[in-house]
């Protein structure tokens, strides 16, 4: 990527819509979940290897993640939920659209870096890399020649967060109650019910 010109990551990005080239169905965030768990067992903490991602791409996205779900006293990181790899499996799994929306939206992104601050996305400071995201991460705020920046970053955005919350660092954070045993079921609790206005009672 580091190879293209500008010319290049235009005509990438022309070549499909990247609101509908981002979009998935909740089925193929489940598959990818499933796929990288048993993925990451099986590789009993050998380095992952993507297929979609080239070596710059990958970089890239695993600083841009976690600058979108950091780590907190809460919970870990974006790559600590292994978001870079679901998103590679996404990618890999997805269509030409989708694949063409996430080269082109990563290659604009090293492109406006190296045009302001004469380096790509990876190498930027903290402060540096902050300044195009606060541009395009705001629709209503952006400005009208950033639009395929806005679509590029809300859309990598809400893939970030889809992976973070179908891993299991995700459902931990959200402190999520389903999916356990409950010995015995004794109803809703009382508090639950008035808050909700109804009750166990016919009349």
């Amino acid at each position: 990527m580091a190879d293209m010109n500008r010319r290049d990551v235009i005509e990438l990005l022309a070549l499909a819509p990247l609101a509908a080239a981002f979009d998935w169905t909740p089925a193929q965030v489940g598959r990818a979940a499933e796929h990288l768990s048993a993925a990451r067992a099986a590789a009993q903490g050998a380095a992952f290897q993507p297929k979609f991602f080239t070596a710059h791409e990958y970089e890239i996205v695993r600083v841009l993640v976690d600058l979108i779900i950091p780590r907190d006293e809460r919970s870990g990181s974006a790559t600590d939920a292994a978001v870079p790899e679901f998103m590679d499996f996404i990618m890999t799994d997805g269509s030409e659209d989708r694949r063409t929306a996430m080269r082109g939206g990563l290659a604009w992104l090293d492109i406006q870096y190296r045009k302001r601050f004469g380096k790509p996305f990876v190498q930027c400071a903290d402060a540096e890399r902050t300044v195009v995201l606060d541009e395009i991460a705001w629709p209503r705020r952006a400005k009208p020649e950033l639009s395929q920046g806005v679509a590029f970053f809300n859309s990598f955005r809400d893939l970030t967060a889809a992976g973070f919350f179908s891993s299991r660092m995700g459902v931990e954070d959200l402190q999520y109650q389903g999916n356990t045993f409950v010995p015995e079921w004794k109803g809703c609790p009382p508090e639950a019910l008035r808050k909700l206005g109804v009750s166990y009672d016919r009349p």
